[in-house]
């Protein structure tokens, strides 16, 4: 089993919970199915993108990708989601939130 927490920037932002709520209730759905995947252990969804950074790729809509990175071996943390269109800038974003988050891990 693998814990799923969601990732809250030094402001207090919680950017997965931001894009996650602006979606339909469908989408919402979907994206819920593809996190209980996860939690049971199925990461057949996940690419790494380096550094530690991964993507789920989810296979619906206009190709939903929610970023994350694996704190030890049962925990996920999400950084946001976004689609195939905005990838690169989400992803350069996911990148700079996964160092802020390994750089306040390492400040405790």
């Amino acid at each position: 089993m693998i814990e799923i927490r969601e990732y809250v920037d030094v402001l207090g932002r919680n950017f997965f919970e931001r894009w996650h709520k602006k979606q339909d209730v469908l989408t919402m759905t979907r994206i819920s199915v593809a996190l209980g995947r996860v939690e049971a252990g199925n990461l057949s969804a996940l690419k790494g993108l380096g550094a530690g950074l991964s993507e789920i790729r989810l296979d619906f809509g206009p190709g939903y990708r929610l970023y994350c990175g694996m704190d030890g071996n049962s925990l996920v943390i999400l950084f946001g989601g976004g689609t195939k269109r905005r990838q690169q800038a989400d992803i350069e974003e996911a990148r700079l939130l996964w160092q802020e988050f390994k750089k306040r891990k390492g400040q405790k």
